[in-house]
């Protein structure tokens, strides 16, 4: 299971939200390209990136970061938050981004979706924000009435590389994952799920394994890393590829 550092980014600073409360910031580093190495420098595959203020308000603020990050690592680089339009996609796949999250536009315009999925298959993710099931859009400030896991089950084949799914509810609380609607959200489609939201120890990582034969391949950690709480190499040795309790890594008695 991948174990994917985030950076979430309002203006230029990498911060976190809790329960994607924009009132309740807290500030976690002012230089995100030196924060990007560090997590790559720990043994990170792939990092999450989050313009905050392109979700509140569908207009990228923090490109220079944007493409300083992409530019300085060797790893890929996952980046949501804003892209509602297919210039908007291209033009982050142009700068190097590995995978553009689509959130907002998953539900006002899932044709779009289709079409760029159809165009760069395996480098579009469907990001689906729910809280008590249901879809929010806009950096979270709006509540649809969509099904979070009807969203997921709808991009069933058209080339969409994965599901993120983010319970609102747990998003920066550290309080643990809700696996039920991790669980539900794997069920409804095959696509790769993400998880996200919630993680606040090593014994949170290690509750996702019993989903990962349902789907769940990934999950993206944020506060936990930044408080000290969770430690990406410790993170990656027990849950990652070569974690230790794979039965196919013991020794032959």
């Amino acid at each position: 299971m991948q174990v994917i550092p985030a950076i979430d980014l309002l203006d230029g600073h990498c911060v976190r939200l809790h329960q994607g409360d924009y009132d309740r910031v807290t500030r976690f580093s002012d230089d995100p390209v030196a924060q990007a190495l560090e997590w790559q420098r720990q043994g990170a595959k792939r990092l999450h990136l989050v313009d905050l203020d392109g979700a509140r308000s569908g207009t990228p603020c923090n490109d220079g970061a944007v493409q300083a990050i992409t530019a300085a690592l060797a790893i890929p680089v996952q980046l949501g938050g804003g892209v509602r339009s297919a210039e908007r996609a291209e033009q982050l796949l142009g700068w190097g981004v590995d995978r553009v999250i689509l959130g907002t536009v998953a539900v006002e315009n899932p044709e779009l979706v289709r079409r760029l999925a159809g165009r760069h298959p395996g480098r579009i993710v469907v990001g689906i924000d729910a809280n008590e099931g249901k879809v929010a859009t806009r950096g979270w400030i709006e509540q649809s009435t969509v099904v979070a896991t009807a969203l997921a089950a709808s991009f069933e084949g058209t080339g969409v590389a994965a599901i993120i799914s983010t319970d609102i509810a747990t998003d920066g609380t550290l309080e643990g994952p809700n696996l039920a609607a991790l669980r539900a959200m794997a069920q409804a489609s095959s696509l790769p799920v993400i998880a996200s939201g919630g993680v606040g120890c090593l014994t949170d990582l290690l509750s996702l394994l019993s989903l990962e034969p349902q789907g769940v391949t990934g999950v993206i950690v944020g506060r936990a890393l930044y408080d000290g709480r969770v430690d990406l190499a410790e993170a990656l040795q027990a849950i990652g590829d070569q974690r230790l309790q794979d039965p196919l890594q013991l020794p032959i008695a």
